[in-house]
This record gives structure tokens, sequence and C-alpha cells, in this order.
């Protein structure tokens, strides 16, 4: 056995220890061991790594820029909570080798079961799992104790059935390709089976032409079939005979199912599809409230891998808090709380590198809320980051085209741009025309009466600070800062008429979320109107310390296009915002439908009549079956769960529903439950569809155990997979459910 690789693992500034890396034959175990014990210190699977980042995309590797170049320096992003692991290779190319070998190997787990060779590497990771005495067999008790591991309460005689039929040495063990045989016969999908047969005339493989039927008739596949079927057929049969012939096989057929064409995310909108030409405040924008934050409001732990998750998860705009530092230095964390402090020039390094990543077609503007407390003079270290894309030193006010003023300024025209959002001195048309003769306006609507009345009750009553803490310092706004604030400068929001008579399209208004909500239930129209011309932030409650969030769908029910959220926070809101943004190439920005475009629209959230367009729809859903779906975090060992599954629509008031199937006892799987849902959609055009699978428990809360949301926009309809996805996010391949889908009108 080779020694590995050597790397040093780093933890911090001063913490840099030398360690053997090396990836085992199984291509799915890394262990690493000490340089001077010698003994293996830890392992992990493939499995458990999310990412794989290069360069200097961590807050470790970052303060070790000057001594490391980043073409050695790499980051392995694990999924859930586990801390990454910063390695620093001995050269650039054996840091190019690791990276492109373990991209190489997680990066086709989204849909498993479309590569034999992943697929064969998932089941050896089960193997030995379940091999515990590592002898490359697997006796019948190692089986059973492998069906537990797995989420399944198979019957005894049964499961000994299988082993027996996939012992072809009659060993009484199993090893290689028995286990593989075993495994298939484990996984036999008899609805799946069903569903080719009644296409196949023969039972054993589709033609070119009863494939087309196929794709015609339940996937509603209307364009180019003839051509998709033979892509499909090229791509997913594994037999090069049944490919040369034109015909898919029952394996063939699974696999097709099981990827990114038979998901119920339409691969096409995955991505860029939207028009990108319309103004910005018709779009949509992915929004996070403190981005430094990653874990609560007052005494949580501010890092720049706040900043580098945010953007990774195709967030668009961010908060920078700045406050005075140490010799005069801006430092960023939450004012008057105990947070950790990060300096200001390490998170503009970050935005710099990481905003715009290797893409040069049409990466969006990013939007940046920067010091709303000390706006110093300081602060116009800015420029190489933030003036233009790759250290352009371009003044921000020479972007400007001519008519900045008006909503006719484009995403197109703003792309590779970052926007300040922020105090100004003046107005827009002072400093592209010349400076005017204006008092300073620095009004900040974040810091009105509602907002700071919320933050005294907080900071005063649960802190016990004195009023004398609360007190700002109205320090004088640089000119250089104000004139980088072009298309979003704070006004404070004064009602729907005042905003009518003076207000512009470059100016922006923040509300907290108990504000807006009002707003929404005494001038629904009135904020969709308002929205089709400025742009409305809207940030949490200050009383949720905890960093919990509102649900965003009732901002974006009225056409709010920044809605702030914790994204460090694990939930159903999170859901929803990764939800609508995982189209659109993943870019941050969602069109809003047609009729929160039109200024003169009539459409109320509460009244979804007043919505334009055809009458509501009916979804209907058949839940059939589940696929290896994962047991319930911190589960006792041989527990097995009882799966049901809950399908939520989030939209307007009329459309908020949720219904669930039966749970299924112990078989997380492969439960199946053939049970049809149905809803009608008033206002489908911002609907939400989450699906949920839980573990149900009759004497307490339900457990989770996974789920997927997307827009009612992105489904597609037919036979499809829904590939499940963590609480936090992530992936937890190959975890799906299989359902059918029908939209009506």
């Amino acid at each position: 056995m080779q020694q590995g690789t050597l790397m040093r693992k780093v933890k911090s500034k001063s913490w840099k220890k030398q360690r053997y890396f090396k990836l085992q034959d199984d291509c799915m175990t890394i262990w690493y061991q000490s340089k001077r014990t010698g003994k293996i210190e830890s392992a992990f699977s493939i499995s458990d790594v999310e990412t794989v980042r290069e360069g200097h995309q961590s807050e470790v590797l970052q303060s070790l820029a000057e001594e490391f170049p980043p073409e050695r320096c790499f980051t392995i992003v694990f999924y859930g909570r586990r801390g990454n692991l910063d390695l620093i290779a001995g050269s650039a190319e054996e840091a190019q080798c690791w990276v492109q070998g373990l991209r190489q190997l997680i990066e086709p787990r989204s849909f498993p079961l479309t590569s034999a060779l992943v697929s064969r590497t998932w089941i050896r990771d089960w193997f030995q799992k379940a091999d515990k005495n590592k002898d490359g067999r697997m006796n019948f008790k190692e089986v059973q104790r492998l069906l537990k591991m797995m989420n399944v309460d198979m019957n005894e005689d049964h499961a000994l059935r299988l082993f027996q039929a996939a012992d072809k040495s009659e060993s009484g063990t199993l090893e290689g390709e028995e286990f593989v045989l075993f495994y298939k016969a484990l996984t036999q999908r008899e609805e799946v089976l069903s569903l080719f047969q009644d296409f196949s005339e023969d039972g054993k493989k589709l033609t070119l032409l009863e494939l087309v039927d196929f794709l015609r008739q339940e996937q509603l596949e209307d364009e180019g079939t003839e051509e998709l079927a033979m892509e499909l057929i090229d791509k997913y049969e594994p037999s090069e005979t049944a490919r040369a012939r034109h015909v898919l096989s029952a394996d063939g057929f699974l696999m097709y199912l099981c990827s990114p064409e038979g998901s119920i995310f339409n691969p096409r909108h995955r991505a860029l599809w939207q028009d990108m030409s319309q103004p910005l405040c018709h779009y949509f924008i992915s929004s996070s409230h403190n981005t430094y934050l990653i874990e609560d409001q007052i005494r949580g732990q501010s890092s720049i891998e706040g900043y580098i998750r945010a953007l990774k998860r195709g967030c668009r705009c961010l908060e920078v808090d700045c406050w005075d530092g140490p010799n005069g230095e801006p430092m960023v964390y939450h004012g008057h709380t105990f947070t950790s402090k990060i300096p200001f020039r390490e998170v503009v390094s970050t935005l710099g590198k990481t905003s715009w990543g290797n893409s040069s077609s049409l990466p969006p503007p990013m939007g940046v809320s920067p010091p709303s407390s000390h706006p110093r003079r300081e602060l116009v270290v800015l420029p190489p980051a933030v003036r233009g894309p790759r250290g352009q030193q371009v003044p921000w006010r020479r972007w400007a085209p001519q008519g900045a003023d008006s909503p006719s300024t484009t995403l197109q025209e703003l792309k590779h741009k970052i926007l300040l959002k922020g105090k100004k001195i003046g107005r827009l048309e002072d400093m592209l025309d010349g400076p005017g003769d204006e008092a300073p306006d620095v009004s900040d609507d974040d810091n009105g009466a509602e907002a700071e009345e919320e933050r005294r009750r907080v900071k005063v009553g649960g802190l016990g600070w004195g009023p004398s803490a609360l007190q700002k310092d109205k320090e004088s706004l640089a000119q250089v800062l104000s004139d980088c604030v072009v298309y979003c400068k704070n006004v404070s929001f004064r009602g729907f008429q005042e905003a009518r008579s003076h207000s512009r399209p470059s100016e922006i208004s923040s509300l907290a979320e108990a504000k807006a909500r009002k707003l929404i239930r005494d001038a629904g129209n009135e904020f969709v109107r308002h929205n089709t011309w400025q742009l409305t932030r809207i940030y949490p409650s200050g009383m949720r310390t905890d960093s919990s969030n509102y649900s965003p769908h009732e901002m974006w029910n009225v056409g709010c296009q920044i809605v702030a959220l914790n994204f460090q926070t694990a939930g159903m809101e999170m859901d929803l915002c990764d939800g609508l943004f995982s189209q659109n190439g993943r870019c941050g920005y969602v069109l809003k439908p047609f009729f929160m475009r039109d200024e003169e629209t009539l459409f109320n959230p509460s009244d979804p009549g007043s919505r334009e367009g055809p009458g509501p729809i009916t979804l209907t859903i058949q839940v059939i079956s589940g696929q290896q779906l994962p047991k319930v975090a911190n589960s006792k060992d041989g527990a097995i769960i009882d799966p049901l599954v809950r399908v939520e629509i989030h939209g307007v008031p009329a459309d908020q529903a949720h219904q669930e199937t039966k749970y299924i006892e112990n078989n997380g799987f492969n439960p199946r439950w053939d049970e049809t849902l149905q809803f009608q959609l008033h206002v489908p055009e911002l609907a939400l569809i989450r699906f949920v699978v839980e573990d149900y428990d009759k004497t307490s809360r339900n457990d989770f155990v996974g789920q997927f949301t997307l827009a009612f926009a992105n489904i597609k309809p037919g036979y499809r997979h829904i590939h499940l996805l963590s609480k936090d996010g992530t992936g937890i391949p190959p975890s799906s459910l299989f359902v059918h889908i029908r939209i009506t009108e």
C-alpha cells in the first residue's frame, strides 16, 4: 500500500500539521495519518463530501494567503454541520490531482442510478459498513445487520431466500459480484417494472416507437419526441447490443426515470431560461440577513464562511455591518451585541474572490448592504473588489447609463456589477450631472422609529443595557462612499402615496416583517403596484435573536424583491427560498409573474380573482413509492422509520394547503403508498410545492426525514422521481420519492 500524499492539515494560522492522505482502493474512503506517529487519525467516506473549493476559500486559508499560494490550497466541505477540512498540498499539481479526483467521485451522485460506477461504489460502501470482521465476505447474520442499517425490516425467510439465490458459490457467504446480485434483488422496483410492461409488447424491452408512446402519453413530451427517445436510449441503456438496436431495457428505463430527465424538476429550467433584460425591480432576488453571522444574533460567531456559503447558495444580496475597530480599522459584526468580529478587509477580499466564480456568461449584479451605522471614510478600500469585475478600476458612478433613475435600467446592463445599498448625499441626478446644492440626505429607513423601538425592546429588556448604549453616532457621510450608491439609495418608507409623489426607481425602502405584514393586510394591491417600479427589502424582526426566519412567500406574494433571511438557519423558510431560486441557473434572480410587473395591475394576493389570465388549475399528485430513505438523526441502533409524505402548497392565502399520505410501518427502504392527493391552485405562478417525508410517531412530534421544494412553474408532469434533500438543503443520495403528476385546467 502506498503511503499517500503528504499535505498540511490546517485548523488555524498557527496550527498546521503534516498528514498523509490516501484514497483507498475502493474509491470510497479517504484516511489520513500522522507523519510523526504513523497512526491513522481519521477517515471519511466520499459520500460525506458535499463539494471541494479551490484556493483561499475559507477563513483559515485566507489568513494564510501571504504564506501559501492559492494554487496549493483547497477545502473539503462536508454535508451537515461537520467542520470543513482545509488542506495545503506540496505543489499545485498535487492539489489539482486531489481536487479533480474528488470532484469526479462526488459530482455524479445527485442521480446515483445513472452511473454504474457510482451505483457499485455506493453498494460497496454499504458492504464495508456491514462487514464487521473485514474479511471481504458477508454471512447471513451480517446481511441481517445490513438490512437494519439500510432501514429495511424484512421477513427473515424472505431475506434468506434472497441471500441463497445470490450465493452462487454456495459458500454460505456473499462476496464481490454476489453481493451486487443480492442488492439488485433487494432493490427490484415492481412499480417501475409494471409501468415498463404496460408499454412493452414483449415485457422485455421498449422499442423506439413504444418509448415514444410513453414519452407522449405519460410524460407529456410533445416536441422532438423521437429525437428525445433516441437520446435517452443512447444515454441510459447499459447494453451496447440494445443501444445498437435502438431499444430500451428495463434497467435502462429505470436509469432514465432516476436521471435529471426523469426528475420532477424541469431540466431546462436548471439553466438560465428567463428573460434577463427586465428592470431590476421585476425580479425576486435571493437575499440574506446579517450574512456574516453563522449562529445566533447576540453571541454568535461572525465569519467570512457566512459569505462564502451564501454566495455558493446563489445569494445575490449580502449584508455588511461595519463598526470601528482597533486602530481605526473597520470591523464587521452585529453592533451592540456580543457577536465576534471579522476585519472588513477580509470580507471585501472574500467577495472579490467568490462573487462571480469562473463564469463569464451572465453572473447578474450582486447587491451589498454596506455600513448602516458607521459610514467611515476608511471604507473607500471597497473599490478594487467592488468597482468592477476582476478588479476593474472604474468609479461606480461612471457605470450608470443615461436614464439610470428610470425603471428601464435592466439586469442585463448591470451584469458583473456590485450594487451598494446605503445612505446617499443628495440625489442621483446631482451625481450624474454634477454636484448639487441640496442638503445631505442621510436618512436610513432601517433605523426608523419602529425598528429602533424593536431594538430597544431586545437590547434593553433582553440584555439589561442602558439607553446610552443605544445612542447613534451621527458621523458625517463620506462623499466618496456616497458616490458608490447609485441604484439602491436608502429612503424611509412613509406610505405608498408619498412614495408615488416623491420617490424614484433608484431608491429602496427597508421594512421589518411586522410592518410588511400590516401593509399586505391593509393595502395589498398598492403594495404590488409599488413593487413594480421600486425595490423593497424585508428583514427579520429584531426579536428573532435565535436567527429564526419568517415565511418569505407572503412577501413574494406582493412582489417584494429583497426578502432577507438568516441563511444559517435550516427549516421550511430556507427550503422555500432554495426552492424558488433553484431555477434559472441558480443565478439568484427569478422573474416575477407578468401581472406583478404591470404598474396598473389590479392583482391583490388576498383576492385571487384579481389575477389576470386563465382560471384555477388542478394539481394531482399520486405518491407511489419511496427509495432508500435515510434514518432519523440520532435514532437508536436497529430503529426503522415509519415514513409518510406530506405535500404542502405555499402561495397566496387561497392556495395555502397541505395533505399527507398514511404512514408505512417499518420500511424506510422501499415503502409503497399509492395514494392520490389533489390541490386547486388559483395563482399557480406564485405557488411553491414542498414535499416532506417524516417518520411517524403517535406519541410525539414526527421526525424530519427529507424534503424537496420547487416552484410550480418548474414541475414536469408525468412519472417522476423527487431526489430528497436534508434539513440544511444538501443532497442525501440515493433517497427519493416516485410520483405521478397531472396538471389540468
